[in-house]
């Protein structure tokens, strides 16, 4: 029978995860010598490699002496975390990286927690160590100090350390030892990673983490064995985590070997394989012996904290830019995204709208912007916290948020979350002369923070969250100060008339861009929205002539993505989102009925 190993590399986002299973992949030999590999390799998603972030777990498998070593490469950004949880039940050991200069971080604590909760044994990694400010020692001791905190039992505190820089291909045991290649990593995945418990004789129990699709065979199980075997063309049992059971035959089972996916014939406890066959499988489902089918644990992940009221685009230029517009084609989406993601939820609403429910902006920005690219045309509102209620008590989700920013701006950081309801915890200089800040904050107070916080440090703060836990609700959080510029018709932008509104405020489109009677156009300078007219043009007379005038001088309008117009709209707007733009706009497009609602609002306080 085949040596297995079952490993997930965890980290904090960008601490080199990605790159160093890059290099596990390369020094095993699993690549033929004419394979042409690219960089990280396991981010095989367009965004994953333009924005350099893993999003989704992805499983390869190396083969290393008479070893076969299953690495499951996790997402490092809080959003994701429902991805991480899954994965930690199917394997037996994980390695934590992390990085020699920035030390441990919100995600690190985030990861960590589960897996010490699991009794996993951590195999640490100190990585990037040719860093010119990295500090291995202080880093060891935040590592340690962290596992006592999360009350990690005396196995766990025995944990293996290496020294690595995964860029550059090699590890070692001690610092003093010679950078020569990876072998070090691979003896402490072998030594020191249990192998897996259960066994081939008894009944079969697999569980699956994930999903894929194909066009050929249908929906794909990826799971893992715990015990007995699963043969190709056999029947199984499959329990759903609601009790239902279904019976079917493996149609196709896969294996893995690098980026690789091989048919295989039958496959071991312990391993892990993809399973075609069964029409309804689904995450944290279990594939059980037909004569005696005992499932196993169905899985938990944490509840979403922040939702989003997705709605078909009624605006006037709705249809124009996008293939997919209608209630019924962005409902197939989500619900196609739903089956493959556990972290996420959505309820329809009625009126041709659907709240999605997530772990963050990021996910959701990410759900958002690969519909587009898909050809998908919709409104997003603004995003807004899950808020629960107890015994009476409103409840809504804190995050823990870690800040690095140099000195001269840590006045301003802490002033602008003190407005944001947010309790410093610890100051803690760095020896690169930047301050590391702790907070605990609303979820709430970080909607829009980011943005304003890279303006008030230069775009030198780092910020980093968390979720911690619900607590009771703090109150009114400050939002944006500025107004808005409206525009009151519909279009294409003058050069002139912008010229003319720029001392007003930011602009955001250019001239040609089509702008429509309640488009946001602009950020004002002001507190208050603003009605403008961006189409009047020069008048030309006979003493006006056309070029006698000083030449038009036009400031570059700022760029609105997707993640930033999140970030900027208010409850009254809505950002509509096509495959060739994306515009803010006002949620009712009447200036009359804007007016009414301002002034109710005022009356109100």
């Amino acid at each position: 029978m085949q040596k297995i190993k079952n490993i997930a590399v965890i980290a904090h986002v960008d601490h080199g995860k990605t790159t160093l299973v890059d290099e596990l992949l390369q020094q095993s030999g699993t690549f033929a010598e004419h394979q042409q590999v690219e960089e990280r390799a396991m981010d095989s998603d367009a965004i994953e490699k333009e924005r350099g972030i893993t999003i989704l777990s992805k499983n390869t498998a190396i083969v290393y002496g008479d070893h076969k070593i299953n690495i499951i490469d996790t997402p490092g950004h809080a959003d994701f975390g429902g991805e991480v949880e899954r994965v930690l039940k199917m394997v037996d050991g994980v390695l934590l990286l992390v990085d020699a200069q920035e030390g441990v971080m919100p995600q690190t604590k985030f990861v960590l927690k589960k897996a010490i909760e699991l009794n996993l044994i951590p195999v640490v990694v100190i990585n990037k160590i040719d860093k010119d400010g990295s500090e291995p020692d202080r880093v060891l001791d935040e590592v340690f100090d962290l596992l006592v905190a999360l009350d990690a039992n005396e196995e766990q505190l025995e944990f293996p350390v290496l020294y690595a820089a995964a860029r550059d291909g090699y590890a070692k045991w001690e610092l003093e030892d010679e950078n020569v290649d990876m072998t070090p990593l691979f003896e402490a995945i072998i030594d020191k990673v249990p192998y897996p418990k259960g066994s081939p004789d008894n009944d079969t129990q697999a569980q699956v983490f994930t999903l894929d699709s194909d066009n050929f065979v249908g929906r794909i199980g990826i799971a893992r064995i715990f015990n007995g075997n699963i043969k190709k063309g056999d029947e199984y049992i499959l329990v759903k985590s609601s009790g239902e059971k279904s019976k079917s035959r493996v149609s196709k089972l896969i294996g893995f070997k690098g980026l690789d996916r091989i048919d295989i014939d039958k496959a071991g406890a312990g391993d892990i394989v993809a399973i075609a066959g069964f029409n309804d499988i689904d995450v944290g489902d279990s594939v059980c012996d037909i004569n005696n089918p005992v499932p196993l644990d169905p899985m938990h992940v944490e509840e979403p904290t922040l939702s989003v009221i997705i709605s078909v685009n009624d605006g006037p230029l709705a249809g124009t830019e996008g293939k997919h517009v209608t209630s019924n084609k962005i409902r197939e989406r989500l619900e196609k995204e739903m089956e493959t993601n556990i972290a996420m939820r959505m309820e329809p609403l009625g009126d041709a709208s659907f709240k999605v429910s997530g772990r963050g902006e990021l996910q959701i920005g990410i759900l958002a912007e690969n519909m587009r690219r898909e050809g998908f045309e919709f409104l997003l509102a603004r995003p807004e916290v899950v808020v629960k209620e107890e015994n009476g008590v409103k409840l809504e989700p804190f995050e823990h948020l870690v800040v690095d920013v140099p000195e001269e701006f840590q006045g301003v950081a802490i002033e602008k979350l003190g407005k944001r309801k947010a309790e410093m915890t610890s100051l803690t200089p760095m020896p690169d002369g930047t301050v590391r800040l702790e907070f605990e904050i609303p979820a709430r107070g970080l909607i829009g923070f980011r943005s304003e916080f890279l303006t008030d440090t230069k775009g030198e703060g780092i910020m980093n969250h968390s979720y911690l836990e619900y607590r009771p609700y703090s109150g009114k959080v400050e939002s944006r100060t500025q107004g808005a510029l409206v525009s009151m018709d519909n279009g294409d932008a003058v050069a002139f008339s912008i010229f003319n509104l720029q001392a007003r405020g930011v602009m955001f489109i250019k001239p040609q861009d089509k702008v429509y009677s309640g488009m946001v156009i602009g950020e004002s300078s002001r507190p208050g929205d603003l009605d403008v007219n961006p189409l009047k043009g020069k008048q030309l007379t006979n003493m006006r002539t056309s070029g006698a005038d000083d030449a038009i001088k036009l400031v570059t309008p700022r760029a609105i993505t997707l993640e930033g117009a999140m970030e900027w709209i208010e409850d009254d707007e809505l950002i509509e989102v096509t495959p060739k733009s994306i515009r803010i706009r006002k949620k009712s497009l009447d200036p009359i009925v804007r007016r009414r609602a301002a002034r109710d609002k005022k009356n109100s306080k």
